[in-house]
């Protein structure tokens, strides 16, 4: 203000040497009148940044002070012709314009301002399933003028949302049950302008391979033609191969047709892009049954593919596999077919049959895993400095004398997390038993060693359990309480850890007989 008031003392010295005598002139500055028509204009930008460009316009002045309105205490000065930015947050504000003429005398004006920011645009969301675990799905989202994203799933109508941000990973939920349920996706922007996203999620739980028979939620929907019945049951022999609670049975009754039989619909075709065989566990009550396995396409009959296999044991489970290297690849096969004693009339029997599955051909790796077998081939995944073979059994004495075994090395320096990993062949059934047995050989008792079981195609759907040796130089048996696991994850992949959380010492650690058990 000083400096101000030096520039008018100027101005009228100038004014007075100018026109020295002529009165008419001092007495016209002197006697100025008030500064009239005052305004503003207020320009916002549109980043929903809050800034705001003030122009204050009036007459007769020589300044402005600009007094914002909000929590700023002091007023901004500004020069005839001239503007000032603020930021301000999304609101209602009176800007009080305080104009000043060249006597000093002054005017002043308030005005209405309103900050609102704009809505997001270009909301973009994307709901996608999580990969091996039909019952969760994965949500992200991007949108323009967006601060931060809040998400609902549509289950529980009181669920807080989620809160996440743009580029955040995505976040998963887990529905309980199969339905349909609204998500809904609402983006905020810097102050209560939102946009909302929604969309109907399906969670249907789909008929696909491999049919195990084991989930409550789905509809096993069996067709039958040839006067032969099917349905799902519980195992009548819970032993061998087949250890799991529900099967499939199938009655050819009495004068049942020749080539009578049961066909199950898939709701996603067939997928042989990396395998080309079926395998299937069967129950026959005699040797020499015909099982023929055949797949169609969803609505023309006559796109199909057929391999028989023939029984070989009787009142017993046993795999038969199929090979389909042979199947037209650019048709599409939704049906599974299966006929039991084909080409032999109906006489009453009944045939069980579980584990509907692609495989390799390989001889399948299922629990127990005894390392007996000279054709499976166990296929180790070492990581962290582990290495795991199958060999012979170091020390045949105690509970193990079996003649082979697996054996691992912690090589010195190996990470603390290092192990090994046998991918099964079909996920663990764990319908009837709920815990895991090994038998395990150390050189000394107290360390942890941990089990974990994973999803083969998405390992961050994973369970683990430690379990501490009490034995050195010497077997024992490790049990593992797998009590309430969620069977809908499919955990395919065996891993141990052995010393888990410690550095490898090139220790040697043995494990044999993983079995399933209560």
């Amino acid at each position: 203000m000083k400096k101000f008031k030096s520039i008018i003392s100027l101005v009228l010295l100038t004014i007075l040497i100018g026109c020295s005598g002529d009165d008419t002139s001092l007495d016209s500055v002197t006697n100025a009148p008030a500064p009239t028509n005052l305004s503003a204009l207020f320009t916002i930008t549109q980043d929903n940044s809050g800034l705001v460009t003030i122009a204050p316009r009036g007459e007769g002045l020589v300044k402005y002070d600009v007094y914002f309105g909000d929590a700023t205490a002091e007023p901004a000065e500004v020069n005839v012709g001239g503007t000032v930015d603020h930021t301000y947050a999304e609101g209602q504000y009176n800007v009080k314009i305080v104009a000043t003429a060249i006597n000093g005398l002054t005017s002043e004006v308030e005005l209405p301002l309103t900050v609102a920011f704009r809505a997001p645009e270009n909301l973009d969301v994307t709901i996608t399933p999580v990969v091996g675990d039909s019952f969760s799905i994965g949500v992200t989202a991007s949108a323009d003028y967006e601060t931060f994203f809040a998400v609902t799933f549509g289950e529980d109508p009181q669920q807080e949302p989620v809160q996440f941000m743009q580029g955040d990973p995505a976040v998963t939920h887990t529905y309980a049950n199969t339905g349909t349920y609204t998500v809904t996706v609402t983006a905020y922007s810097g102050g209560v302008a939102t946009t909302t996203y929604t969309e109907n999620v399906i969670i249907s739980n789909p008929i696909l391979l491999p049919l195990t028979f084991e989930n409550a939620a789905l509809n096993y929907s069996f067709s039958d033609f040839g006067n032969v019945t099917t349905s799902k049951v519980n195992n009548p022999d819970v032993s061998g191969i087949n250890l799991s609670s529900k099967v499939g049975r199938t009655v050819k009754n009495n004068g049942a047709e020749t080539w009578g039989g049961t066909t199950m619909v898939l709701d996603n075709p067939i997928d042989f892009s990396t395998l080309n065989k079926f395998r299937i566990k069967v129950w026959s009550p005699q040797v020499g049954a015909v099982v023929k396995l055949k797949i169609e396409n969803l609505t023309d009959a006559g796109i199909n593919h057929e391999v028989d296999q023939v029984t070989t044991v009787a009142n017993a489970w046993q795999y038969l596999t199929y090979d389909f290297s042979g199947v037209n690849t650019s048709q599409s096969y939704s049906k599974v077919i299966l006929f039991f004693d084909f080409g032999n009339p109906g006489n009453g029997a009944s045939y069980y049959f579980d584990d509907i599955y692609l495989t390799n051909g390989d001889e399948p790796k299922t629990l127990p895993l005894t390392f007996e077998s000279s054709t499976i081939n166990y296929g180790f995944g070492d990581f962290g400095g582990a290495f795991a073979t199958k060999v012979t059994n170091p020390n045949p004495s105690g509970i193990n004398t079996t003649a082979n075994v697996a054996r691992v090395v912690k090589n010195a320096g190996a990470e603390v997390w290092a192990g090994t990993a046998i991918t099964l062949t079909e996920p663990i059934d764990f319908s009837v038993y709920h815990k895991i047995k090994i038998k395990v050989w150390s050189p000394q008792a107290g360390i942890p060693v941990l089990l974990k079981l994973e999803n083969s195609t998405n390992t961050n759907i994973n369970i683990e359990l430690p379990v501490t040796t009490t034995v050195a130089n010497g077997w024992e048996e490790l049990t593992y309480d797998f009590t309430g696991i969620n069977t809908n994850n499919a955990y395919q992949n065996v891993v141990l850890f052995f010393d888990f959380g410690t550095n490898g010492t090139g220790a040697t650690y043995y494990f044999d007989d993983v079995k399933l058990s209560n």
